[in-house]
């Protein structure tokens, strides 16, 4: 009993040795836990390569787009204003009072040139109507008294200043006949046609963008607003003013990209058509010109939309700003090559906008991150930091 008790100690320490040796074998011989579907990993040899496991937090904050190239802007998108294309459009109105008495025509309606669009009644188209029906009498009357001159004056019937004074009388008569008519005529608005009532008619064929009249309503000349505006909305013009600092890079035919916030991420096309001959003295801006193609009718007139005049040659890619990374005097974005998986990239900047900025050094129709690329960045210089 004592041996065995002399003995003890010895056999408990042994124990405890054979007992840790095995669980520390047996920890060695289980695999490695899973890394945390959050953590980021980066391929070997790599340092501006981040990705993701599938369901990463990261990735919901993150938002591609595939950017094509497009031609280079000459300066940033300048303020603009849509108008009515002239050449095409046609203000109607009246040269004599008159009161509506009937409209033809509504709002939106397509027309064609000649159809009537009101009925007035004028009183001083009336008036004109008799005054040149009594001038025409009255030239009548004293054409024969002429006639009649001219027989008696052979046979000295008459003194030759009688003859004298039915000629000087015939004449005056055939000048008021020649005023009354171009009074009458003066009093039909182009296109329009008359009769015991005055018929207003479209000048052209096109759609009635404007309406503002009423029946009952009075109307006259010199009205703050014509009565009808008739268009092609098809064509439009587009008014901007460019700083004087650019106008050695405009010329007529040059290309103009348009943006409207009524249709975001919308791109509308426009050549200059007059490049602009004064500069306002006190904004030290030109007025210019550009034909807009509206076909499918989205803009509309006096919408104001932004403009960037285009080179003529050579082309960049433009990404927003938050897709932009600035280190020092370097630029980056993140390029997405596969799910999960992004590369920062070194790109040259051509030229900075307020939203949005042109860069070289992407290749056209890239997937890049234009949400979450502070996040990336921010990713790859903290694993940076934690480098041996």
């Amino acid at each position: 009993m004592r041996r065995i008790s002399k003995w003890l100690p010895g056999l408990t320490v042994l124990g405890v040795a054979v007992a840790t040796a095995t669980t520390l074998l047996g920890n060695a011989s289980k695999p490695a836990a899973p890394a945390s579907p959050t953590s980021s990993q980066s391929p070997a040899n790599d340092p501006d390569s981040v990705s993701y496991p599938a369901g990463a937090a990261q990735l919901d904050m993150i938002r591609t787009a595939s950017l094509t190239a497009q031609a280079m802007p000459v300066g940033e998108p300048l303020g603009a204003r849509v108008t009515y294309d002239d050449d095409v459009t046609a203000r109607v109105g009246v040269s004599v009072a008159a009161r509506v008495k009937a409209i033809r025509a509504a709002a939106g309606e397509h027309v064609r040139a000649g159809q009537v669009l009101a009925e007035l009644d004028a009183p001083d188209y009336s008036a004109a109507q008799a005054d040149l029906a009594k001038a025409r009498a009255d030239e009548t009357r004293k054409q024969q008294a002429l006639e009649r001159a001219r027989t008696l004056v052979p046979g000295e019937a008459i003194a030759g200043r009688d003859m004298e004074a039915a000629q000087a009388d015939y004449q005056q008569a055939r000048a008021e006949t020649v005023r009354a008519e171009q009074r009458l005529r003066a009093l039909v608005p182009a296109g329009s046609r008359a009769g015991s009532q005055l018929l207003l008619t479209a000048p052209i064929s096109g759609v009635i963008s404007e309406r503002n009249l009423s029946p009952a309503l009075d109307v006259a000349p010199g009205m703050a607003a014509p009565l009808f505006v008739i268009t092609q909305p098809q064509r439009l013009w587009l008014q901007l003013d460019v700083p004087e600092s650019l106008l050695g890079q405009l010329r007529k035919g040059a290309r103009v990209d348009v943006e409207s916030d009524a249709w975001p991420g919308r791109h509308f096309s426009a050549s200059l058509s007059e490049p602009g001959l004064v500069v306002d003295p006190n904004t030290r801006r030109v007025l210019v010109r550009a034909r807009l193609d509206n076909r499918d009718g989205k803009l509309l007139p006096e919408m104001y939309v932004r403009a960037t005049l285009l080179q003529d040659s050579g082309s960049a890619v433009q990404v927003p700003n938050s897709a932009l990374v600035n280190r020092g005097v370097h630029t980056y974005v993140f390029v997405q090559r596969a799910p999960g998986q992004f590369r920062r990239l070194s790109v040259q900047m051509l030229t900075h906008g307020a939203e949005a900025s042109y860069v070289a050094g992407v290749a056209d129709g890239a997937s890049i991150v234009t949400s979450g690329a502070l996040l990336l960045d921010a990713d790859l210089s903290a694993r940076a930091g934690k480098a041996p």
